[in-house]
C-alpha cells in the first residue's frame, strides 16, 4: 500500500461496530494502519479474535504488546499463535548472544498466567533445546527412569517430586513456584516430553547448549529479515561525506514475505517519505524495513524497550533524510530517483557519517555551562544525538538528527563554543 493510501486509511478511524461489519481482509488491513492499543480492543471485541490475532505477522504482534506492555496484553497474548510466541522469546531471552535468564522467567511467568492453552501450544513449538537450558538453569534432578541410583537418591533430601520417579531441587527457591507450575502443567500436557527434559536436565548445562540455542534463534530470525550480528553493525561504516559517490547499482536482498519488525508509517513529511511516495515502489519500504531491523540488531538491547526501539528506527529515518537533503536538496524527483537506484544502506551511511562529524568537532571542546554541555554530550554520545534544548519547545532531553537543519544548528554552536 503506498504512503499515501496509509495516511488516508489511518484518518477514517472505525468503531467496533463499524469494524466488526467489515470482512476478514479488510479487517486485517485496518488494524495495520491503528496504534497497538487500539488494535487489541478491536481484536477483542470482535467474534473472530483469535483468527485475527494469528493473522498478525510476529513482528506486528511482538512491536504491539511491547506498545501496550506485557501485563496489560495478557488477553492478547492468550490468542497468540505458537509463531508468535516463539518470535517473542527469541526478541527477549537474548542479549546479545547472550541467554538471559531473567527474561526467560519472565516470559514463563506471562505464558503460565495464559494457561495451560498457551502452554501446551508453546511447548510443542519451542526448541527442546531451549527449555532444557532454561530449566537446567533452576533445577537439581536426581531420579530417573531406570537409574541405578534411584534408591540412594530417594534417600536424599529434595524439594519435591511431581510424579515419584523424578526428585527435584530448586537452585532458586524464589523461583520455585513458578517453574512448579510450569512443570505441573507440563507433566499433565505432555509427560513424554516432561520425562525427556528432566533426563537431559540431568546433566550439567553448558554452554555448547546455549550456543546451539542461540543458533537456531538466529537462523528463524534470518528468514524473517534480521541479519546477523556482523552484517547489521556494517550499517555504521563511515564514508567520507565530501567524496561521496551516488553508485546507482541498487540490488535489494531478498527478504521474507512476511516484513518487519516495527510498523513504519507515512512518519513527518519530509524529503524521504515525499521522495518514497513519489517512487512508489512497495520494495523500497522492505529494504527501509531491514534496515531499520539491521540497526535493531546492531543496537542489540532496544527490543527489550519500545522507546528504545522507536529511538533506533527515528535515527534510521533522520540519517536517511539527512542524506537525502544533502544530496537533492528540495528536488523531490531527484530525491525519488535517488532512493530507486542506491541502496539505502549507503544513504544511511552517509547521514549517519556527516553526523559524526559533529561529534569528532565536539570531542576537542569543554565547557562548564549547563546547556552547553549538555549539547556537547549528546554529540559525544556513541551514537550522536540532538540536544532538545536547541527546540522551540526547549526540552531538557535528547532526541535523533531529523535533517540537515538540526546539523546546521549543532554546527555552528560548535564553532561559537571554539571561539
Amino acid at each position: 500500500m503506498a504512503i499515501a493510501e496509509n495516511r488516508q486509511v489511518a484518518a477514517a478511524k472505525l468503531s467496533k461496530g463499524d469494524f466488526k461489519a467489515l470482512s476478514f481482509n479488510e479487517k486485517n488491513g485496518y488494524l495495520k494502519t491503528v496504534a497497538a492499543n487500539e488494535k487489541m480492543e478491536l481484536i477483542l471485541s470482535d467474534p473472530d479474535a483469535k483468527r485475527l490475532t494469528a493473522s498478525l505477522e510476529p513482528q506486528e504482534f511482538f512491536w504491539a504488546v511491547k506498545e501496550i506492555g506485557e501485563t496489560d496484553a495478557l488477553e492478547l497474548l492468550q490468542l497468540a499463535s505458537a509463531e508468535q510466541r516463539v518470535f517473542i522469546l527469541d526478541m527477549e531471552l537474548w542479549e546479545g548472544s547472550v541467554y538471559s535468564e531473567e527474561k526467560a522467567l519472565q516470559w514463563l511467568s506471562y505464558f503460565v498466567e495464559c494457561g495451560e492453552s498457551a502452554v501446551h501450544d508453546l511447548v510443542k513449538h519451542i526448541d527442546f533445546d531451549m527449555l532444557q537450558l532454561l530449566l537446567g538453569r533452576e533445577l537439581v534432578v536426581g531420579g530417573g527412569i531406570g537409574d541405578q541410583s534411584a534408591d540412594e537418591e530417594r534417600l536424599a533430601e529434595y524439594d519435591r517430586t511431581l510424579d515419584g520417579v523424578f526428585y527435584l531441587n530448586f537452585k532458586n527457591p524464589k523461583h520455585s513456584q513458578l517453574i512448579g507450575s510450569f512443570l505441573s502443567m507440563l507433566i499433565k500436557l505432555d509427560n513424554q516430553l516432561y520425562t525427556a527434559l528432566l533426563e537431559g536436565v540431568k546433566g550439567d548445562v553448558d554452554i555448547e547448549l546455549e550456543e546451539e540455542c542461540l543458533r537456531f534463534r538466529n537462523g528463524r530470525l534470518e528468514d524473517l529479515g534480521f541479519p546477523p550480528l556482523d552484517e547489521a553493525l556494517s550499517i555504521y561504516a563511515r564514508v567520507s561525506p565530501d567524496n561521496f559517490q551516488l553508485q546507482a547499482d541498487k540490488a535489494l536482498r531478498p527478504a521474507a514475505e512476511e516484513g518487519h519488525l516495527m510498523p513504519i508509517g507515512a512518519g513527518d513529511d519530509t524529503l524521504l517519505f515525499r521522495a518514497l511516495a513519489i517512487a512508489g515502489d512497495p520494495t523500497l519500504l522492505q529494504e527501509l524495513n531491514y534496515l531499520v531491523n539491521s540497526a535493531l540488531v546492531a543496537e542489540g538491547n532496544a527490543f527489550h524497550d519500545p522507546e528504545s526501539m522507536v529511538g533506533v528506527m527515528q535515527r534510521v529515518l533522520g540519517y536517511l533524510n539527512i542524506a537525502l537533503e544533502r544530496l537533492a536538496p528540495g528536488d523531490e524527483q531527484k530525491a525519488a530517483t535517488i532512493v530507486s537506484g542506491e541502496e539505502l544502506k549507503r544513504l544511511f551511511q552517509l547521514g549517519y557519517s556527516i553526523v559524526l562529524e559533529l561529534k569528532s568537532a565536539a570531542q576537542k571542546i569543554e565547557v562548564a555551562d549547563y546547556a552547553s554541555g549538555k549539547l556537547l554530550g549528546g554529540l559525544k554520545a556513541k551514537r550522536p544525538r540532538f540536544y532538545r534544548g536547541l527546540d522551540p519547545d526547549g526540552v531538557d532531553g535528547y532526541r535523533e538528527f531529523k535533517d540537515l537543519s538540526d546539523v546546521s544548528r549543532a554546527a555552528e554552536l560548535l564553532v561559537q563554543l571554539q571561539q
